[in-house]
């Protein structure tokens, strides 16, 4: 018994493609408003400067680590640094506490 493939059959494994009929839709960019992420980071600061012990619980001290950084990217270069140096600076002088 001789087995032949069938060249009329559709591949079963090939991948289609499906044109899009009304374009593209552009990706959404988000632009924080500057004003508002510098007051946001100087709130954090304030919080930190002003306890005497670490005053946030082990997740929300992930959470501030992890963002705080991130959101010094929406500043300037050298205000981003400044930042995130005292926010360094704060969160060492809570966790030696």
């Amino acid at each position: 018994m001789e087995l032949v493939a069938r060249t009329d059959d559709p591949d079963m494994f090939a991948t289609e493609t499906q044109s899009d009929l009304f374009g593209a839709e552009p990706t959404p960019t988000y632009h924080p408003d500057p004003d508002k992420v510098r007051a946001r980071l100087h709130k954090i600061l304030a919080e930190a400067r002003g306890a005497q012990k670490l005053p946030w619980e082990p997740t929300r001290l992930s959470l501030y680590c992890t963002i705080f950084p991130q959101m010094t990217n929406w500043l300037p270069e050298d205000e981003g640094a400044q930042l995130r140096f005292e926010f360094e600076t704060e969160i060492a002088r809570l966790e030696a506490a």
